[in-house]
């Protein structure tokens, strides 16, 4: 718990100082007591939590003390105590936005120490929440999101400085593994909106007949299995951004519904009359050729326009040549943090490797390759051998299409060979075989090195 710094406004200073002494008594709670409503506003300055008002004080009333409070300080939490009953008195207050309106009695003190518990959970809430939405916005900083010194790399850094000083739309485009969500993430938590929420969605993970209920919500009793209202990821991501992740995906009947929305900035709950106001940043993604969708009648046209915005298009690994190396740095320093592992270096010929692949899979590959690397090595220096490309991009030895058990086995042995070099035994090692089955499928052709 943090320490709630309390001042006590009360003419009275026997009774402030009993209340004084009693609040004292939470070693979290600090207490300043002050006689009349001009010390109190001189005092302002050392940030008080909360401040308690007797409605009576000898320099002003308490609820013009109150109003001076909330022009400096429009949220900081007021509670009034006063040995006035008057019930409209106190809805007045009340309805001005003060947090409580104690009457002075037997169980004052304790009323009072509730209410300031109270004050002082939601604050300890409130730091933590600003604590992981600056946890968030330094995992997302754009230094550690766009890592590389590539051309390409620093043309893409200016386009998101762009989105994250302006409220346009973003469309980014680029193929799997380089980054997406990340940028958009980034574009989020380096923004003005950074402490709104930031809702994602994946369009090609929603069933057809749901989307439209996971995008605008739907009211209880709305369609077979509407057991309750439930909100649409636009209204979760109001005043804050919408992240819509494989946009090229939305069914086309969808689209027409989407269009509207962004174009009157309002939607409906499906079964609901009830307009809801839109406001938000929209961020939306594909892999796909936007454009070729549009001309081959898969994209509408004027949602496209709708959507573009500023478009950003994070390009492939292979076209960073200069950036894997750095990338790859970054991966082992990561992992070896991670797992509390001593610092690995990279061989010569491992770099050369890295370097010369075309990484389909992008920078989630790299990634996946590095860690992997790293548990193979032996050493602090990952070799040549220990870099092991994913069978998914091998198509010429592992395609699974067709093949026989027998098959199967024989081209990942095969695929293994190649990887460490024609090494029999390091093969074996790795794939926990016995040797001598390999050399067996070599003598019968079935294998070849």
């Amino acid at each position: 718990m943090g320490t709630l710094k309390v001042f006590i406004v009360e003419d009275n200073k026997w009774y402030g100082e009993i209340l004084m002494h009693h609040l004292s008594l939470n070693p979290d709670f600090e207490i300043h007591l002050f006689e009349d409503g001009a010390s109190c506003i001189s005092n302002l300055n050392l940030n008080p939590d909360v401040i308690t008002i007797d409605l009576t004080l000898p320099d002003m009333n308490g609820e013009e003390l109150f109003e001076k409070i909330k022009q400096i300080n429009p949220t900081l939490p007021v509670i009034f105590i006063s040995a006035q009953e008057n019930i409209t008195t106190a809805i007045n207050l009340i309805k001005k936005g003060v947090s409580n309106y104690i009457i002075k009695d037997d169980h004052t003190k304790d009323l009072l120490w509730n209410d300031l518990l109270k004050i002082q959970e939601i604050n300890n809430l409130k730091t933590k929440v600003n604590t992981l939405q600056n946890q968030l916005k330094s995992n997302f900083n754009l230094r550690d999101v766009l890592i590389g010194e590539s051309k390409a790399n620093k043309r893409t850094h200016e386009l998101i400085e762009k989105a994250i000083n302006s409220s346009i739309n973003v469309f980014i485009t680029g193929e799997t593994g380089t980054g997406k969500e990340l940028v958009a993430k980034a574009i989020h938590f380096n923004g003005k909106l950074s402490k709104k929420p930031f809702i994602a969605i994946n369009m090609a993970a929603i069933p057809k007949d749901l989307v439209e209920s996971e995008l605008f919500g739907h009211e209880k009793g709305s369609f077979t299995g509407a057991t309750s209202r439930k909100k649409g990821k636009f209204e979760e991501a109001n005043g804050g951004t919408l992240f819509l992740d494989e946009i090229a995906e939305l069914d086309f009947n969808v689209q027409s519904k989407l269009l509207r929305v962004l174009q009157e900035r309002e939607f409906t709950r499906i079964g609901s009359n009830e307009l809801i106001k839109l406001n938000i940043h929209l961020i939306v993604a594909t892999n796909k050729n936007i454009v070729q969708e549009v001309r081959d009648g898969n994209f509408r046209e004027d949602l496209y326009y709708r959507m573009i915005g500023l478009p950003i298009n994070l390009p492939p690994l292979r076209e960073r040549e200069n950036d894997i190396l750095i990338l790859t740095k970054h991966f082992l320093n990561e992992y070896n943090l991670q797992n509390k592992k001593n610092k690995k270096t990279l061989s010569e010929k491992a770099k050369q490797k890295l370097i010369h692949y075309k990484y389909p899979g992008n920078i989630r590959e790299l990634k996946s390759i590095i860690d992997l690397a790293c548990v193979m090595s032996d050493t602090n220096e990952i070799k040549e051998d220990d870099i092991t490309f994913s069978s998914l991009n091998n198509k010429d030895l592992l395609s699974t299409s067709d093949l026989t058990l027998r098959e199967y086995t024989n081209n990942i042995i095969q695929y293994t060979l190649n990887n460490t070099n024609k090494n029999v035994i390091e093969t074996a090692k790795k794939l926990d075989i016995g040797k001598s089955k390999i050399y067996n499928l070599i003598n019968s052709g079935d294998i070849k090195v």
